[in-house]
């Protein structure tokens, strides 16, 4: 889950604490000056280097911090993720809801969802892919988080968009007999998802409206 500054603020200290702050300048003056920089802008460098400098549990809210407050646009948000180690590419996923790019960045989340990374594939269904993935991107990505065990509840907005979602239940049906034909384990999850699928229940007739 990403921290906010504030918390960010109450759990750094010292050197960690002042890189922040410096990061986050450096992230401002992009954001206020687009175009100054010629190549990368210094905050990308301190993209790259969160971990080192606030330690590995807080690296993802501090790089999310770094994208939202320089307003990253596509090509800074493609070049992170391209160049970026696992670790990073995560963080350009968790924080694609919170910046101003519409669907343009649905190629990362699609490039993610090929990858067998766990942690790559859990941030690419969230709030971002949840929001732009078409109908069938979305059906694929809630079978690839049960083909590589990724926890369903990964996934954005799952009741809303399976609820009486005819082709994913039989999508689920197919993937569970496979799996049971090569005698291999059905994921619990699986189970959950498709009890989901059900269509919504019809309303209840009010008392008035039995009686007309």
């Amino acid at each position: 889950m990403l921290m906010s500054r504030k918390e960010l603020d109450d759990l750094l200290r010292g050197a960690a604490r002042a890189w922040l702050d410096e990061a986050l300048a450096e992230a401002g003056h992009t954001a206020a000056h687009p175009g100054a920089d010629s190549g990368s802008p210094p905050w990308e460098l301190r993209f790259a280097s969160a971990g080192r400098h606030c330690g590995l549990e807080y690296a993802d809210s501090v790089r999310a911090l770094l994208l939202v407050e320089a307003r990253a646009g596509l090509p800074a948000v493609t070049r992170l993720y391209e160049q970026g180690t696992a670790a990073e590419r995560r963080a350009v996923l968790l924080t694609l809801h919170r910046l101003d790019l519409g669907a343009t960045a649905l190629p990362l989340v699609e490039d993610a969802l090929r990858t067998n990374d766990t942690r790559l594939v859990a941030a690419a269904v969230g709030p971002y892919g949840a929001a732009h993935l078409d109908a069938h991107g979305w059906r694929h990505a809630v079978l690839k988080c049960l083909f590589t065990e990724v926890p369903v509840e990964a996934l954005d907005r799952l009741g809303e968009r399976a609820r009486g979602n005819a082709e994913l239940a039989r999508m689920l049906g197919d993937f569970a007999a496979e799996r049971t034909a090569a005698g291999r384990t059905v994921p619990a999850g699986l189970r959950t998802v498709l009890d989901l699928t059900a269509p919504a229940p019809a309303p209840t007739p009010t008392s008035t409206e039995e009686s007309r």
